[in-house]
């Protein structure tokens, strides 16, 4: 971790797609800060480029000009083989749509990450039945997605997301998918879950009680961060 306590520094940003002989600019000139613990919100309308910026962090994606530092590593350098070492250990990914594999219990599911790292049976074993315990789904892990509810799914995907014990967790629209009492009850976990475990966590939302939760909010409009103070209506 650098000695500034910044966690991610995304530095002159530029993404931009060819469709035939157009250049289709998403992310311009964007430079974004966020420090070790930071629970942070990224807003704005669809198109905006608020998932392009969660996958460019994540190294899920490149950027065309500049710099992408995760953890004092420059992560927009690295081939591919070692970004998806890098994905395994520091990042924990958390869906709208979970995710899951159907055929696997939720126990199955949540020790996939694992099985890419050198760990024995038993610590896998151990591991997983204490994330599970975290999330509340101790009496659930050998049920398959199609035997949980919306809300037990995502936390089998936080589970998964947090099985590997990541320093940064991102969150593209966690909540979309669910009702209200469920999208709250996932929204409580995230927090107690960086305040117990002290994670960083990215949150891509359309939702504005969602975003209430975040330290701080980002707002993106085509490409641009134009904001960082936005009023959200409070939550009744």
């Amino acid at each position: 971790m650098p000695s500034d306590g910044i966690i991610v520094r995304v530095s002159g940003v530029h993404k931009f797609f060819t469709r035939g002989s157009e250049q289709v600019d998403v992310l311009n000139d964007l430079n974004l800060e966020v420090p070790e613990g930071e629970f942070l919100a990224l807003m704005g309308p669809s198109g905006s480029g608020k998932t392009t910026l969660l996958n460019l962090i994540a190294g899920l994606d490149r950027p065309s000009q500049g710099e992408v530092r995760v953890g004092g590593q420059l992560i927009s350098k690295m081939s591919e083989s070692q970004l998806a070492r890098w994905r395994t250990r520091n990042i924990g990914f958390v869906f709208q749509f979970y995710h899951l594999l159907p055929v696997m219990t939720a126990y199955e599911n949540v020790e996939l990450p694992l099985l890419l790292l050198p760990l024995s049976a038993a610590q896998r074993r151990r591991q997983v039945l204490t994330t599970l315990e975290l999330v509340g789904l101790t009496n659930r892990d050998r049920h398959r997605p199609g035997q949980l509810s919306g809300g037990q799914q995502q936390r089998v995907g936080i589970a998964r997301a947090i099985v590997t014990d990541p320093s940064l967790i991102v969150a593209d629209e966690p909540t979309g998918d669910l009702d209200a009492k469920s999208a709250d009850e996932i929204l409580d976990l995230l927090c107690e879950l960086r305040e117990a475990m002290q994670k960083t966590i990215l949150l891509v939302t359309h939702d504005a009680r969602a975003a209430q939760r975040a330290h701080r909010i980002q707002y993106l409009d085509k490409g641009k961060l134009v904001s960082t103070e936005i009023e959200l209506p409070r939550a009744s």
